[in-house]
């Protein structure tokens, strides 16, 4: 972090009736040539009154990323660019945090697009709740046929669970947000993302400032634009590694895991012993991964209304791939992964 940076030394811009706090933004970057240049312009083109800049941390891309960011930067003084070694998002996230100017932090993705008033909206739920972390909807939006049954699911309680930050709700304090605005204050006192957890470390940081007496809330006023992932095999890897990753937050916080987390691996494993069963001719055996198989296939066609046909008939392959990618995730998870973890503030 950057002591010197603190609430009393970040400037302000005034209006006619309120002064606006300035505030910095911090992308991780990685292998973003698709999306950059898009997520880049849906920040400088944030209507906010106050002062902003972009501090964009870059990881050792395959791709064009680097060139992009080197001339968006010569493009806009707002946009500063620093590097990320080795490219995981927690370095990369406290790099720019470290680099960064101002009190305030909002956090973005090279995929995510912003709304034009995200930033104002994070900042004035901020003073109202007066909360550590702010944060609202994951608007997964496609492209492509896939990209769009993805999207579906990702914003669909059959998909993802009851999570606020994806299905939408009202306004209100929560577990986790996606990506969040924060106070700088709560990352220094917890001592910033945690690098051991290469996934899942918005809800493990997000854990650690609950448990210091901060508050993290949600609201739809900020949601945010997500392109998801372009393909099955890209879809499973994301969701096999987020599985591993939600069980290693459970290790390291006992008492985090509630069913929305189990469901997945408790399918699997009931899906598994129903295979067996039945390849053994116990024919009841197939009941259990028949009746998924149903479901799956009827909460499609209740989910995917409005959808393109071509979408509409991917989306139970897509429910599957995300289920049991994050159940076996989960089960596989090794006992060594993210150890040895540093010492935190408790």
């Amino acid at each position: 972090m950057n002591p010197s940076s603190g609430a009393q030394s970040a400037p302000q811009a005034a209006t006619a009736d309120r002064t606006w706090p300035a505030v910095s933004v911090v992308m991780p970057v990685l292998n973003e040539e698709r999306h950059l240049t898009e997520a880049v312009r849906g920040i400088l083109l944030q209507q906010y009154p106050g002062e902003l800049e972009l501090v964009l941390a870059i990881g050792p891309s395959k791709d064009r990323t680097e060139e992009i960011a080197a001339r968006l930067a010569t493009e806009d003084p707002r946009i500063v660019v620093v590097a990320n070694p080795t490219g995981r998002t927690p370095h990369g996230l406290n790099i720019a945090i470290k680099a960064s100017q101002y009190s305030i932090i909002v956090r973005v993705d090279g995929h995510s697009l912003l709304p034009v008033d995200y930033v104002r909206a994070a900042v004035e739920t901020m003073e109202e709740t007066g909360a550590d972390n702010v944060g609202g909807i994951m608007a997964a939006e496609g492209v492509t046929a896939f990209e769009q049954a993805v999207a579906r699911a990702m914003t669909s309680k059959i998909g993802v669970g009851n999570a606020r930050f994806h299905t939408g709700g009202e306004a209100g304090e929560v577990e986790t947000v996606y990506l969040g605005t924060f106070r700088r204050s709560a990352l220094e006192r917890v001592g910033g993302y945690d690098e051991t957890f290469v996934r899942a470390q918005d809800w493990e940081m997000n854990h650690r400032i609950r448990q210091t007496g901060g508050r993290v809330y949600f609201t739809p006023r900020m949601r945010v634009t997500y392109r998801p992932r372009p393909n099955l095999r890209a879809l499973a890897k994301q969701y096999f590694h987020t599985g591993r990753w939600r069980r290693v937050v459970g290790r390291e916080h006992q008492g985090t895991l509630n069913l929305r987390y189990l469901a997945p691996p408790l399918a699997v494993v009931a899906m598994a012993v129903g295979v067996v069963a039945g390849a053994f001719g116990f024919w009841p055996g197939w009941i259990v991964p028949g009746g998924y198989g149903a479901a799956i296939v009827l909460g499609a066609a209740v989910e995917g209304r409005g959808l393109p046909v071509s979408a509409w008939a991917r989306l139970p392959f897509v429910f599957a791939t995300m289920h049991l990618s994050w159940g076996v995730g989960f089960l596989t998870s090794p006992p060594g992964l993210g150890q040895p973890t540093p010492s935190k503030t408790p």
